[in-house]
This record gives C-alpha cells, sequence and structure tokens, in this order.
C-alpha cells in the first residue's frame, strides 16, 4: 500500500448491481472512488397475465454482459489492474434451471402479484393454529406469496425437472464461476432460509414446511466477503471481465446500500428511496420488527439488518410522471433535463404540509398491512392543484418511514440520531430536506450515490484482504457531503400532521376500505 492507503499498482474492483431498473457496472477503487460507471436500462419485468412480473433470465446475464463490455471499453483502464469482480442484485427474483444452468421458466421477478393456495401448504390444523396465535393474515401472505408452492402446485413438471432454484444473484454468479453457488446475504424472501444460523433450513424447522425446496435445488452459500469462485473462460469471453479474477460475495442491494453509506449501528438509518422505499438499520443481535419475520443477513459478516418498506416507494414518482407529468415529459424532450428535475420545481413551487393535503402511500400493502389497505390522498380544496398533490405523495412517503422508524427504534432499543439518504429519489434537495424536517433529523447523503456498487466493492475489499473488515472498509471508503438539517417551523407542522393526522389514517380508512373491497371486489382478495 502506499501513503493514500490505495495498492501500489492502483487495483480496482468491478462491482456489478443487478437492479430492478437497470444494470450497473463500476469500477472502484479502495478510497471509494468510481473510475467510469454505466447504468443501462432493462425492462423490470413482462406480464404475460395481470399481475404477473416475469423476465427471460438469459436477459438479466446479456445484459450484464453488455454493461461490463461497455465499462472496460469506456474506461479505458488495463484489465489487469482489476483485482476482483463482486455483484449485488435485486432482491427475491428467483429462477428455475436445469443442471446445465439453463431456465426452464421465465423468472419470477419480485413484483409478481400470482398467489399459490394456502390450503395446499398448511393442513387444516395448521391453519387453524395460525388462527388462534392471530397470525393467519400474515401466514397467508407468505405461503401464497412462495414461489416454490406456486410452481409445484401449477408446473409441477417444471419443479421435478428443476436442478437448482435460484436467486438473480445465484444465477448470474453460476454464469460468472460456472459454480451453483450464492451468498448467504442475498437470500431473502420466501425461501427457506435460516436467518439466525445464516444457512438452509434443516429438518424439522417451519420454514421447509412453509416454503418447501428439496435441498439438493439449493445452491451452496458462503458468507459475504468469502469468495463465490473465479470467472471462467466462458464468462471471460461474454463479459469482457479476465478469466480467473475471483468473484468475492457481496449481499444484496439493500444490505451492499446500508453498508455503501457507511450506516454501521443502529443509531444511523438509512434510507433508500428506490422503486421500494426502505429503511434499514445495522444491528449484531436477532431482531424481529413484526412477529415471525425475520431481520435479514447483512453484508457485514455475522450481523443483520432491519427494514420497514414503502412497496411502492419512489415509483410513486413514477406513478404521477405517467398520469399526471405529461408537461414535464414534454418539455424534458430534447433539453438534456429529465422529468424529475422538472418535477422538482413543483415540490419547491408548495408550502410544507401541502396546504392540508395529507397522503397516505400504500397503493401495493405489504403484509403487515391488511390486504384491503388502500393508497389515499384527502383534504382537497380549491387551492390545490398537481404541485400540492405531488409534495403530498412525497410527504406521505416519508411520514410512513418516521412511522417505521419509530418501530425500528423501539424494537432496537436504539434511538436513530442519523439519517443516510441514498437511491435515485436522495438526488433531490427537496426531498432530502423533507426528510430532515419529518423526522426532525440530521440527513446526509453518501459521497457518491451509486451505494449498492460501493458497498458490494467494499465486500470484495475485504475478501482480497485489502481491509481488515468492514468497519475498516467504511472508514477507508465512505464519505458524505453537507448536513441538511431540520427548519424548526417546518418541522413544527409536519410533527402536527404526523401526529394528529397521518398516525390516525390507518386505522380510521381501513373499515371503509375493507367496504370498497366487498363491493368492487378491488383488491382481489
Amino acid at each position: 500500500m502506499d501513503e493514500s492507503g490505495l495498492p501500489k499498482d492502483g487495483g480496482l474492483i468491478l462491482s456489478i448491481d443487478a437492479g430492478t431498473q437497470s444494470m450497473r457496472a463500476g469500477l472502484v477503487d479502495l478510497a471509494g472512488n468510481l473510475h467510469g460507471l454505466v447504468k443501462i436500462p432493462i425492462e423490470p419485468y413482462v406480464s404475460p397475465q395481470p399481475g404477473w412480473a416475469e423476465q427471460s433470465p438469459a436477459y438479466y446475464w446479456a445484459m450484464l454482459c453488455r454493461t461490463t463490455r461497455q465499462l472496460l471499453a469506456e474506461s479505458a483502464i488495463p484489465t489487469d489492474r482489476i483485482r476482483a469482480v463482486t455483484i449485488t442484485t435485486q432482491r427475491h427474483t428467483l429462477i428455475n434451471v436445469d443442471r446445465d444452468g439453463n431456465e426452464l421458466r421465465p423468472a419470477i421477478v419480485w413484483l409478481d402479484q400470482r398467489k399459490a393456495e394456502m390450503r395446499k401448504v398448511l393442513p387444516g390444523y395448521g391453519i387453524a393454529l395460525t388462527k388462534l396465535i392471530r397470525q393467519y393474515p400474515f401466514f397467508e401472505y407468505v405461503t401464497e406469496f412462495c414461489r416454490s408452492n406456486w410452481i409445484r402446485q401449477n408446473q409441477p413438471d417444471i419443479w421435478q425437472r428443476t436442478h437448482k432454484f435460484l436467486g438473480l444473484s445465484g444465477y448470474l454468479s453460476y454464469h460468472l464461476t460456472g459454480e451453483f453457488v450464492d451468498s448467504a446475504g442475498n437470500q431473502v424472501g420466501t425461501v427457506p432460509f435460516d436467518v439466525k444460523k445464516s444457512g438452509w433450513a434443516r429438518k424439522g424447522d417451519m420454514k421447509l414446511v412453509l416454503f418447501p425446496v428439496e435441498p439438493e435445488k439449493l445452491p451452496g452459500l458462503v458468507a459475504p466477503t468469502a469468495q463465490l469462485g473465479s470467472v471462467t473462460a466462458r464468462a471471460a469471453e461474454e463479459t469482457g471481465i479476465r478469466a480467473g479474477l475471483p468473484v468475492i460475495a457481496a449481499a444484496n442491494d439493500k444490505a451492499c446500500d446500508v453498508i455503501g453509506s457507511g450506516c454501521l449501528t443502529p443509531e444511523r438509518a438509512c434510507i433508500s428511496f428506490g422503486t421500494t422505499a426502505t429503511l434499514n438499520t445495522q444491528i449484531s443481535r436477532y431482531v424481529e420488527l413484526q412477529p415471525f419475520t425475520p431481520p435479514y443477513i447483512s453484508a457485514v459478516p455475522g450481523q443483520f439488518y432491519t427494514e420497514v418498506t414503502v412497496i411502492r416507494g419512489m415509483w410513486l414518482v413514477s406513478w404521477f410522471k405517467e398520469e399526471f407529468g405529461f408537461r414535464e415529459r414534454q418539455l424534458a424532450e430534447g433539453t438534456g433535463t429529465t422529468p424529475e428535475e422538472l418535477l422538482e420545481q413543483l415540490v419547491r413551487d408548495v408550502p410544507p404540509g401541502s396546504l392540508g393535503l395529507v397522503c397516505q402511500p400504500y397503493w401495493t400493502p405489504g403484509p403487515e398491512l391488511d390486504p384491503s389497505t388502500k393508497g389515499a390522498i384527502f383534504g382537497f380544496g380549491d387551492v390545490h392543484t398537481r404541485a400540492h398533490l405531488y409534495r403530498a405523495i412525497l410527504e406521505g412517503l416519508v411520514f410512513a418511514l418516521k412511522q417505521g422508524g419509530e418501530l425500528t427504534e423501539k424494537k432496537n432499543g436504539v434511538p436513530i440520531t442519523e439519517i443516510r439518504a441514498t437511491g435515485g429519489g436522495s438526488r433531490s434537495d427537496s426531498i432530502v430536506q423533507m426528510t430532515a424536517d419529518i423526522f426532525g433529523l440530521p440527513v446526509r447523503r453518501p459521497h457518491t450515490p451509486e451505494t449498492s456498487v460501493l458497498g458490494a466493492a467494499m465486500d470484495a475489499a475485504v475478501g482480497l484482504g485489502l481491509y481488515s473488515d468492514v468497519p475498516a472498509a467504511a472508514a477507508g471508503m465512505t464519505r458524505t457531503g453537507p448536513s441538511f438539517d431540520p427548519q424548526p417551523e417546518t418541522e413544527k407542522i409536519y410533527r402536527g400532521l404526523y401526529e394528529r393526522v397521518y398516525l390516525k389514517t390507518y386505522d380510521r380508512l381501513l373499515p371503509l376500505n375493507r367496504e370498497i373491497q366487498k363491493i368492487v371486489g378491488y383488491p382481489p382478495i
């Protein structure tokens, strides 16, 4: 190492992030600087039937190859400077493959809404027990949305032919290394994974009843920072990456966001303003925010992270842009700007609190909410415009995250004292300042918005022995920009709306939402 802490040969890590809406790849040095980044939009999914979300696994691999080839060409950095490859991906997108790694059906993307039949999974006495302990809605949700349950019930021939049932991370790792192996930090959702033991569930574990997958169909697992394998000659030919490079395990994209933001202790929360908006805290203890719902495996070996989600998160911005932002879309064409940048002005034109317009942002309810839950916006008057509507949606999103933050503090037993904001929405000064005002806490952006790419690179740097552990990597590779501090008068307005209005909204609207569902049949239950 030289005095700057960098390898004397200027070594870099090739970090790949296969997200929901884009494939990204960057070259990261040991100071956390990006020496080139390529981001290519991808088609998130196709819907062969209403509510389905599928994608060809081969499409993901093809887009990864295109992205890495473009990065290596544009950066013009000699490939012998690259020390390792690492990968982080979207969560809970699952793929059936044969012995040669060929797809047997399209990947079921995490946004998919198809349902298995609970009664074909749990016996009658099991269902009765879930009602006795008042957890029937939760167990109904997880068994119905378990992908292996649906495939076994509807495509038994596919399941029988399945050699491995992989997450997107495991599928891409196989194509890079030729090995059916994945990071434990990528095992998320309705798969038989024991979070406490950081391994696949064993005989007698209830998860094998709820999420049945034969042990031989599951990939091998290694901890984040361990080596998954090496880049094969075939992968090198397709990606442009040098053959033989070690492929180091990272974790899922949210886990990498957390460490890439420098959030290594529970008093510092990471808010990711992505397609799904989340509030995450790193914690060394096993903590369940909701009964029977485990935390997630961290990108720090042996640790966990908690999470609260607003499933439609910044998707609400896309929804608003498509339904109400025609003017911004039209103005942005050919100007070098984006509709989102023009929408930023709408937020600035409206006072905090949106003149009393309040939003409940549950366009898609999560498993912790009643399935009849709907999004709502109320408090309209003749003064309100689409600008007020847009700001109210953003405020409602942050209110929901604040409510989740309060639950997190209670369960962790540690107050949150600072927030780091990441994801596409964090590029907006208005959203970051709004977050500071609603939480009443300072909010900082990491030095790069590509925190998932950076977090994965940190794991790789530890795996290569270039840093002793993740905290050391965080000290060397993460830093922040200016602080957005709460503005007292605005904070007072938001505190009143949150405590006296927003927190009462869900319980008061729920009976009406149930009646609406009975009358019109939406959402289907």
